[in-house]
């Protein structure tokens, strides 16, 4: 089996997150979805299971946090382009997410944020490498002094 990640979420509707989740272009796989979650994949090596919070909590002791209240991570998807980022973004909010922030456009990099309907936060993001400029050492030791 190639390496791959499966991020478990809980939530509140299981399908009421399903549908979102194909909104935004994710595929349903039937083999991983029953009634107490469903197995969405994004590429071949990332997949997003959605699972009822009292299913989800089999897997842990922990308490599940309110995450539109706390958060424990955060998830970024990469894009080719501006256009794509600000298509799933829009179909985000189009199926009832919520936008996090303002899209950030930093010159080599530019992002988005949105929320699903049960507040995980996803951050989409384009990168150009090429543009990107590394900090010289004397640049960031004197940052350090300066911080210092």
């Amino acid at each position: 089996m190639q390496k791959a990640i499966f991020i478990n979420l809980p939530v509140s509707d299981v399908a009421r997150s399903t549908a979102f989740y194909e909104a935004l272009g994710f595929e349903k796989n039937p083999s991983f979805s029953n009634e107490h979650g469903s197995g969405m994949v994004w590429s071949d090596s990332i997949n997003v299971m959605l699972l009822d919070r009292a299913f989800y909590s089999t897997f842990t002791p922990k308490k599940i946090i309110d995450a539109h209240t706390e958060t424990q991570a955060l998830f970024a998807l990469s894009f080719d382009d501006r256009t794509a980022v600000d298509a799933i973004t829009q179909a985000a909010i189009a199926a009832g997410g919520r936008e996090a922030h303002e899209a950030e456009d930093q010159g080599f990099m530019y992002s988005r944020a949105f929320e699903d309907l049960d507040g995980h936060g996803w951050g989409p993001f384009c990168m150009d490498v090429a543009a990107f400029v590394a900090p010289q050492p004397d640049q960031a030791g004197r940052a350090e002094q300066a911080a210092a």
